[in-house]
């Protein structure tokens, strides 16, 4: 099917593993398509994704990709010596947490292709700078992250499916569908009428230091993922090793606990602007690219806007091609374009600000 193909890279490995589960076939006047799905939609997005292969845009830039790392590695760096050269005193303080609060977002940047096999064709190579980049720059677990972003690739906005969308209706509720729902049957966790307001001091500034931060040790531990415990306790050691010999204990603490806000700052705005204001529903069953599109949209595309959202203006040809990597998607966007407008599909492209607002 579309999403098996769309989630692997090597085929030929991960197919013997489903010998085992196979159990015949198909009668010849049995249906290959579900009636829930588009056949002629499919059959035109797997001519698409032939075209995509044979246009070798499924293959990586590493050059691209080193120089990410190069540029990740140097911020990291310049972030200590900022407080080593110049002292704790405010502002190199403040200027040192800007720093490192870039050089952590884009390092999320980078994890999310490796999580994705996008940066190298051969997957052991992705998995292993992906624990270097996720457990040890980052100080999360890197299977964690794939066990959680599998699913959510998988059926994007669809409750109790996708574990994006997990805090409706307890912290907030989500889409137009799911707000009236609530009213009817009269369920009241929070003063929803006001989640426009409290979003701004809730999810954005405490995803990360609060419930990220306990639920992927708590994931890594019940599922006994030592190797990414290993190499995350290597991120808190550095850290504290390095920082700890400039600032004192309170000062230390400060510093870490606002760079995390700032970066969860930084990661939510971006990472929701592409599906929070778009439908969320119950699973409809709906064919690949249906479910995609109805649940993701993208933001103008500029030298800016690539950096600052890790490519992910481009969520809509990520979540089409999850394997691709990013700096191919502008070549697929006008086929996406094409394919969409041929079967009446939306294709949501809006400015960076306007996506902000949106989600408000």
């Amino acid at each position: 099917q579309d999403a098996f193909v769309a989630f692997h890279v090597d085929k030929v490995l991960v197919s013997k593993y489903l010998k085992s589960l196979q159990i015949g076939e198909l009668a010849p006047d049995q249906p290959s398509i579900e009636p829930t799905k588009n056949k002629m939609l499919v059959k035109d997005f797997r001519e698409l994704r032939a075209t995509v292969e044979k246009m070798g845009l499924l293959e990586p830039n590493q050059l691209f990709f080193f120089l990410h790392l190069v540029h990740i590695l140097l911020l990291d760096t310049a972030a200590w010596l900022i407080l080593f050269y110049f002292g704790t005193s405010l502002m190199p303080f403040i200027v040192s947490l800007v720093v490192l609060t870039i050089s952590q977002v884009q390092a999320s940047w980078l994890q999310h292709d490796l999580g994705h096999l996008s940066v190298f064709r051969k997957t052991k190579w992705n998995h292993l700078l992906h624990k270097f980049v996720m457990c040890h720059l980052i100080g999360a677990s890197a299977k964690w992250w794939t066990l959680l972003h599998s699913r959510h690739h998988a059926k994007p906005n669809c409750f109790q499916k996708d574990p994006d969308i997990d805090m409706h209706p307890f912290l907030f509720t989500l889409g137009k569908k799911f707000s009236v729902e609530l009213g009817i049957k009269k369920k009241k966790y929070m003063p929803y009428n006001h989640q426009h307001k409290y979003f701004f001091i809730t999810l954005p500034p405490l995803l990360f230091p609060t419930y990220f931060h306990c639920h992927t040790f708590y994931i890594a531990y019940t599922k006994r993922y030592w190797a990414d415990l290993a190499w995350m306790l290597t991120f808190y050691i550095r850290f504290f090793f390095t920082y700890g010999s400039l600032l004192e204990i309170k000062s230390l603490l400060a510093y870490y606990f606002i760079f995390r806000m700032l970066e969860s700052s930084w990661f939510v705005w971006v990472s929701q602007m592409n599906h929070i204001p778009m439908d969320i529903y119950y699973d409809n069953n709906l064919d690949w690219v249906s479910t995609q599109l109805q649940a993701t949209c993208n933001v103008e595309q500029s030298l800016f806007n690539d950096w600052f959202t890790g490519h992910l203006n481009f969520q809509i040809e990520h979540h089409l091609f999850p394997t691709m990597p990013r700096h191919n998607y502008w070549k697929v966007a006008p086929l996406v374009k094409s394919l969409c407008a041929k079967h009446g599909l939306e294709y949501q492209c809006k400015p960076l600000l306007t996506a902000f607002a949106d989600i408000v």
